[in-house]
Parts: C-alpha cells; structure tokens; sequence
C-alpha cells in the first residue's frame, strides 16, 4: 500500500526572482520525482515569501499611476503566487518524471486556509514586506488601517499578522487528486488567508507560516509522513556554542521537550517543530522528516536528517 506524503519546500528550493525559481524547481523537481518512483502519493506545499512581496509591490506600485485601479490585497497576492509558483512547479516536475519514464499529472490547487479573526497574531503583526515606503506613503498606509514599521535609515515598510492555520477549504480537493493518481501542489505560502462568514470567505491581510500550513494539510489528508525541506541537513539544539548538538532520529517527547526548552527560535526551526509534532500527535505510526533536499534520500532510510517519530 502506497505512503501519503506532505513535501514542504522552503524558501531555497525557490529562489528569489524567476530565472532564480526556474533553475531551483529543476532541483526540487529531482527530489519529488524520486519520492514519486519510491512510491508515494505526494501533496506539496511551498514558501513564496519573496515572490509575494514582490507581487504586491507591483500591483500597489501600479495603483499609484492608474487613479482607477484598486491596490491589490493580500489575498489576491497570496492567490497569484501560488498560481505562478505553482506553473512553475507543475511543468519542472512533469519534465523530471517524464524523464525517468513516469507519467503523472501534476496538478495546483489555489488553497484557502481558514483563521480565527480573533487569533492574537492580529493584534501584533509581526511579517514584514513589500517595498520601502517615504513617511509620506507610510502615512497613506495607516490610514487605510494597515501596519507599518520604521526601517532604520532605509524608510518604512509594511507589516501583517501571521495567524495559525484553522482548516484547509480544498483539502478534500486535494485527497481526491491524489487518490487519482496525481500529484498536487497545494497551500502554497501557506494558503491563502480567509475568515469564514457564514457560507462566505473573506480574504484576511495576513500571511501564514507556509509549514504549519503543511502539517495541518497532512492532518486533515490523513498524510502517513510530513517532509520539511530546508537549508540544513539536520537540526541543532545549543546553536552556536560548545554545547552545539545535531539532532537525528528523535522521540516526540524528545521533540517536545527541545521547543519547551527554546532551541529553535520563533521564526526558524520552531514552526517546523510545531507543525511536525502536532502531526505525529494525531495518528500512530506517523514520521516527520527536516532536512535538505540533497539529503532527503537518505533521511527517508533515517541516515541522516532530524527525524521524530
């Protein structure tokens, strides 16, 4: 019986610009493909945290010169990288399997991801993106209710909450392709964020960390192994000093104990933790895998990489 399998791929597996993120799919493609000749059903997920800001710096930079055009928010940002990530993704990984003699389809789901309007991350924002803005735009921005913070000696720049993940909307979606054979690519940057209000949703100005997204997709696809790909081949706890430790195959306990003693940091290796061990909580027999793509083969045999099971 085949595995289900939830790949989230960071930041590197991307790039920054588009001929950055054509050459880096070719590398992240290799890693699906083999996961795929291994026999697994595999949903992926991805950041897109600099292909965001750069859509909504240009959809806010075109408002400025076309008085009739309303500024983008950053749901729609959220839906249009997906769409062109996901474009990417699609074709490198059709390309990489077709090379090796499989025939897949591969298939983007633009994924919502429900949050709570009352998770206190609104009330704090704390991601920083789009463009450096003047005093005299970043005025303009608080105006219309947003968040914005001082860059020393460089301007202002907008900020907006990071709310936990409540429900993926197209999970079933998702299920239903993979059950058909495909591969999917879903929740990418981490869904796009809405409020449910009533039967409607409603786009949130909020972005959400891209590895929660990923855990609570395995959850609710009833995945049997979430992988979270990133720059390091395995974790460490004590970083930087003489105490530094690699972490490889790990308890939950272990896992729980490592986040509660604060190893990992806010914005690092914590979501990755979080996500992993709420994962493994809901069902037995599940595995968390962080490591780099290059050693992903051998995390799969647990020769390397920080695994928790």
């Amino acid at each position: 019986m085949k595995k289900k399998v939830v790949v989230a791929l960071g930041h590197r597996a991307l790039g920054n610009t588009l001929p950055e993120q054509k050459a880096a799919v070719k590398k992240a493609a290799a890693s699906i493909a083999a996961l795929v000749e291994a026999g697994y059903d595999v949903a992926i997920t991805h950041s897109n945290a600099p292909q965001v800001g750069m859509i909504h710096t240009a959809m806010n930079e075109f408002g400025k010169s076309h008085e009739d055009f309303t500024p983008s928010p950053m749901s729609v940002c959220s839906a249009m990288s997906q769409g062109y990530i996901g474009y990417d993704l699609q074709n490198g990984i059709r390309e990489e399997m077709m090379n090796r003699g499989i025939y897949r389809t591969v298939s983007t789901v633009l994924t919502q991801v429900i949050v709570d309007p009352y998770d206190e991350a609104f009330y704090t924002p704390t991601k920083v993106l789009g463009r450096i803005m003047d005093a005299e735009d970043a005025a303009i921005e608080r105006k219309k209710g947003n968040y914005v913070v001082e860059v020393p000696g460089q301007g202002f720049r907008r900020v907006v909450a990071s709310p936990n993940p409540v429900e993926v909307v197209e999970a079933d979606a998702v299920n239903a392709l993979l059950d058909a054979g495909q591969i999917v690519v879903a929740g990418g940057g981490g869904g796009i964020p809405v409020l449910k209000q009533g039967h409607h949703l409603k786009g949130a100005s909020a972005v959400i960390e891209k590895d929660l997204t990923a855990g609570l997709l395995a959850e609710q696809i009833d995945a049997d192994e979430l992988i979270i790909l990133t720059s390091v081949e395995k974790v460490c706890i004590n970083r930087g000093t003489d105490k530094e430790t690699e972490l490889g195959v790990i308890s939950l306990d272990d896992a729980k104990k490592y986040m509660d003693e604060g190893h990992f940091g806010v914005y690092n290796m914590l979501p990755k933790f979080q996500a992993s061990v709420s994962f493994i909580e809901k069902r037995e027999g599940r595995r968390a895998i962080i490591t780099s793509m290059e050693a992903l083969n051998d995390a799969l045999k647990e020769r390397t990489g920080t695994v928790i099971k």
